[in-house]
């Protein structure tokens, strides 16, 4: 590994770590004062700013895929990565190189350090943390490679998140649900409030189909920040039709603004990202499209309906084989696995189904399986092996067992996948979810198995 990348490994990171300090952890002060020793690469980066329970990564890439093939030059930054760290930082569909990175990393470490000698010596102070030192260095790349529009999605949060020095174009956010409860709080409602902090003052905020509280949250804060609001289900209105995976026919999406006048923003278009909630995600990056034009950086409607019908974001009800199907999907919180059962009800009639789960420690682990009751036939329980917060299999079948009837426990993810392949036969399924970290490791073991099917 590069000398510079492993110096960042070393940092604290709290993507690594069970129990986040979050109001002590994460200050705002510390990035600012890391992109001010940069020349505040965030200012006058026009930026697309995006937080959201679930959502805002399919989010932010339907909106870079339509500025892209509108003529922008597009920066992409996202969280987590599933194989490489470069993936986190991308121009024009491109993750960045190793060399970039630790180019970058090398000239940013000297005012790592200063600032880590003078929060030596004040109690409750560190230095930059791990996703800190990233979110600059992606500022800083994407101002050297005049890049003309980043699209920035939050990490944890919003408020506090380090991505929140930036001066957006737009703002959204896309979903609502309980979790990071520990670091956001217990209600939707306070975690509202953490995830409308991106919200600026005049800067339009799109929103996804929020519950009442949450709802309520977000129009207070733009009201008193006097942005203009645009909720799905409220001003901005979308259709969805499902399409057939068997069939291969793709779900088709009509959206329409219903003020301050009528406008169609798609007029049934393809939709490549599969789920019914895919289609609420990308309502919320047409009209982000759309505020664009009024903020100087017009998106052509062909763009967009290309960028529906063509983007795809990798463990996000992901389709990497037919016979037997295989899913995999990077779902972590109970709201993304009821939108992943709901889909798998809606779109596929196997003869049995196998999950693959693991997941984090910080996660309501119980609500997660609860999600998932009756949608399968055999659950292989595991733990994934890139990051301590797993939770050990033995203890996930302690809530498995009285849910599902049929239990397995496998000591890596590997071995719950080679076993759900010998299994399985042409017309079932096999799905993996529970964990970003679950999809990283099994991934590549699955792409390579649908090659070699495709080679057949």
């Amino acid at each position: 590994m590069n000398p510079s990348i492993r110096w960042l490994y070393e940092r604290v990171d709290y993507e690594r770590s069970s129990s986040i300090p979050y109001e002590t952890g994460l200050k705002l002060h510390r990035m600012r004062a890391l992109c001010a020793r940069l020349g505040d690469p965030q200012r006058g980066l026009p930026a697309v700013h995006i937080a959201g329970t679930k959502g805002k990564g399919s989010t932010a890439a339907l909106v870079a895929g339509a500025a892209r093939r509108s003529g922008y030059r597009t920066g992409l930054f996202t969280s987590p990565h599933l194989q490489r760290l470069e993936e986190r930082v991308a121009i024009d569909g491109m993750p960045c190189s190793e060399m970039e990175l630790a180019d970058g990393l090398a000239r940013l470490r000297p005012h790592v350090e200063e600032m880590d000698r003078a929060a030596a010596g004040v109690p409750g102070e560190q230095g930059p943390t791990f996703f800190e030192i990233l979110t600059a260095f992606a500022f800083e790349h994407f101002r050297r490679r005049e890049v003309e529009l980043a699209v920035l999605e939050v990490g944890l949060g919003g408020r506090l998140d380090s991505t929140n020095v930036c001066d957006p174009l737009v703002t959204a956010v896309t979903s609502i649900s309980l979790d990071h409860t520990q670091q956001l709080g217990a209600t939707v409602e306070e975690i509202a409030a953490e995830k409308g902090g991106i919200i600026k003052p005049g800067v339009p905020v799109v929103c996804g189909a929020l519950t009442t509280g949450p709802s309520e949250v977000i129009a207070q804060l733009a009201r008193i920040r006097r942005a203009p609001l645009w909720e799905l289900g409220g001003r901005l209105q979308c259709d969805y039709r499902p399409g057939s995976l068997a069939g291969n026919q793709p779900a088709m999406i009509r959206v329409e603004c219903r003020a301050p006048q009528a406008e169609v923003l798609v007029d049934w278009s393809p939709l490549a990202l599969l789920g019914r909630h895919q289609a609420d995600n990308a309502a919320v990056a047409a009209m982000i499209c759309r505020l664009l034009g009024d903020a100087g950086r017009p998106i052509a409607a062909s763009a967009l309906t290309s960028a529906l019908a063509e983007v795809r974001c990798p463990a996000r009800i992901e389709l990497l084989g037919r016979r037997p199907w295989v899913i995999l999907d990077g779902a972590h919180n109970p709201a993304s696995l009821e939108a992943l059962a709901g889909f798998l009800g809606e779109q596929l009639r196997p003869r049995r189904r196998f999950l693959i789960f693991a997941a984090a420690a910080d996660k309501d682990v119980p609500a997660m399986l609860e999600r998932l009751r009756g949608s399968f036939d055999e659950t292989f329980l595991t733990r994934f092996t890139n990051n301590p917060r797993a939770v050990p299999a033995d203890r996930l079948l302690g809530w498995a067992e009285r849910l599902f009837d049929c239990c397995f426990c496998f000591d890596a993810p590997a071995d719950a996948y080679r076993e759900a392949r010998r299994r399985a036969g042409p017309d079932d399924l096999i799905c993996a979810a529970g964990s970003f970290y679950l999809a990283a490791e099994l991934r590549p073991a699955m792409l390579a198995d649908a090659e070699r099917a495709e080679g057949q």
